[in-house]
């Protein structure tokens, strides 16, 4: 925990520093080509399918059970079975996760974006409510459910480079929940810059653990060596 609270606030401000800065100017030169050539509302007239919309809807409810609950497992798990990697791997998943839903929140609170209607009306897509909390921190660009997926699988992509498996689970998770609420509650390009935003989120807090994990192993006399994967 201890690591988890000393890095946040340095984490954070890496999110946006130095090239981090461009991902976040991708995701919104993305989201503007996406809405004014017409394809965030194109897109949703193409995912209007009760029957599918309703299969995919369960991407919004897991989405935002899981990253409650995983951090807790692996911290959990590391306790009980003494394993300094897992914990450490549980404090970073839920950093990132905590850091995915403040930038995401404090975009959409400066962005107020209009979410789409269950039912295709006038075309709303490109309504962009700019201020602050004009459209308050649930709704809006970019998804926060797809920012904190992302965020949270490219930590475990990033902390365990040669245990592929776990990493490319957690990004087909990813990918789920951000093209579910893309065709529920949220425009495709909420969804586009959520994974690019939290893309970036998550490289920057799995490097960030993974320096820290590979120091304290260097630096511990009797200790085992961890390699970059996280392995003895």
């Amino acid at each position: 925990m201890q690591q988890f609270l000393s890095t946040l606030p340095r984490n954070i401000i890496d999110c946006f520093k130095g090239k981090m800065i461009i991902w976040h100017l991708i995701a919104i030169i993305l989201t503007f080509a996406l809405v004014t050539s017409g394809f965030d509302w194109f897109y949703f007239l193409s995912t209007r399918d009760p029957v599918f919309r309703s299969w995919m809807f369960l991407a919004v409810r897991i989405g935002g059970l899981l990253p409650l609950v995983l951090p807790l497992i692996l911290i959990a798990l590391g306790i009980i079975l003494r394993q300094a990697a897992t914990t450490r791997t549980g404090w970073a998943v839920g950093q990132a996760e905590l850091i995915g839903l403040f930038i995401s929140s404090a975009y959409k609170a400066i962005t107020g974006r209009l979410h789409p209607l269950h039912i295709a009306s006038a075309d709303i897509s490109h309504v962009f409510q700019f201020g602050f909390l004009r459209g308050g921190v649930f709704w809006g660009w970019p998804s926060s459910h797809t920012t904190i997926a992302f965020a949270m699988a490219v930590t475990l992509f990033t902390l365990l480079p040669k245990q592929k498996w776990p990493g490319l689970m957690a990004i087909i998770y990813a990918l789920y929940v951000g093209i579910g609420v893309s065709m529920t509650i949220h425009w495709f390009s909420d969804f586009a810059a959520g994974a690019i935003i939290g893309t970036a989120i998550g490289m920057v807090v799995g490097k960030s653990f993974l320096r820290s994990q590979i120091f304290l192993a260097s630096n511990t006399p009797g200790s085992p060596k961890i390699h970059e994967d996280g392995l003895v």
